[in-house]
């Protein structure tokens, strides 16, 4: 879809993200094209600042806002990241096309902040840190599963910009398990669950989709059926077109009771 913008702009400085009134920031786009954009009157391209999409850090691993699903999931990983195929999972629930793979950016799905966004998913359930950039020019981080409040809503204030994601060692390593449901054989998440158990013990269960933001829960060990049917009454199931709360509530209790087991044998 065209968009009525007066301005393009390609940042190539951090000085060059400070927007004026009506200007966007443009990565991907494949949301930002896809439907009418009131108010939009200017988009300046992340593209053209040059991170890399991801690289191995000290402590982990850090995925730039502007890397796109396909460079993600193509990454070669290090032998010692059990969790890895907890990428390729939450990929595969996007249902994206190769092309749209290829477009559609890390940042942006986590900033569109969809529940059923699986890149929120993915980075919540592996402990993920955003990296913001202020205007001020200063930086503050923040846990993926808490910048994601509600649907199509973040903490992101105007004018900061996602600058990446780091993801620690310790999730990376650890054993990961994944589940989702639709309900339709190519349809959006109605529920996605990823349990993780870390080296030292530490069981985390992370569920997306079936709530209107990340809900994590953490165990010492790995927990009882009763602690699991605990934690998971009483929240607040997405009520849309793919999946009515009492439906919600009762896949995502059978497929937490699977992740859980499965890490834990």
């Amino acid at each position: 879809m065209d968009l009525a913008v007066t301005s393009l702009r390609a940042a190539r400085t951090r000085a060059d993200l400070r927007l004026a009134p009506g200007e966007r920031p443009l990565a991907g786009g494949t949301w930002l094209f896809s439907e009418p954009q009131p108010g939009v009157t200017g988009l300046v391209d992340l593209m053209s600042l040059g991170w890399e999409p991801v690289a191995r850090t000290a402590a982990g691993l850090r995925v730039a806002a502007t890397c796109t699903v396909e460079q993600l999931a193509s990454h070669a990983p290090d032998p010692a990241w059990n969790a890895w195929p907890t990428v390729a999972a939450c990929v595969d629930a996007l249902l994206m096309s190769f092309k749209v793979q290829a477009q559609a950016t890390v940042g942006g799905n986590v900033a569109l902040a969809l529940p059923a966004g699986a890149m929120t998913s993915l980075l919540a359930g592996l402990d993920a840190v955003a990296v913001v950039w202020t205007p001020d020019g200063g930086e503050r981080r923040e846990a993926v599963a808490d910048l994601v409040v509600g649907p199509g809503r973040t903490t992101l204030a105007p004018g900061e910009v996602l600058r990446a994601f780091d993801v620690p060692t310790h999730a990376l390593e650890a054993r990961a398990a994944v589940r989702q449901i639709a309900l339709t054989a190519v349809g959006r998440s109605s529920s996605l669950v990823v349990a993780r158990r870390d080296a030292d013990g530490t069981v985390t269960l992370t569920v997306t989709a079936a709530t209107p933001r990340p809900v994590q829960h953490r165990f010492a060990s790995p927990p009882t059926s009763a602690q699991v049917d605990g934690v998971l009454t009483g929240l607040e199931w997405y009520d849309d077109l793919h999946g009515a709360p009492d439906w919600r509530r009762a896949v995502t209790t059978l497929l937490a009771h699977e992740v859980l087991a499965e890490v834990a044998a």
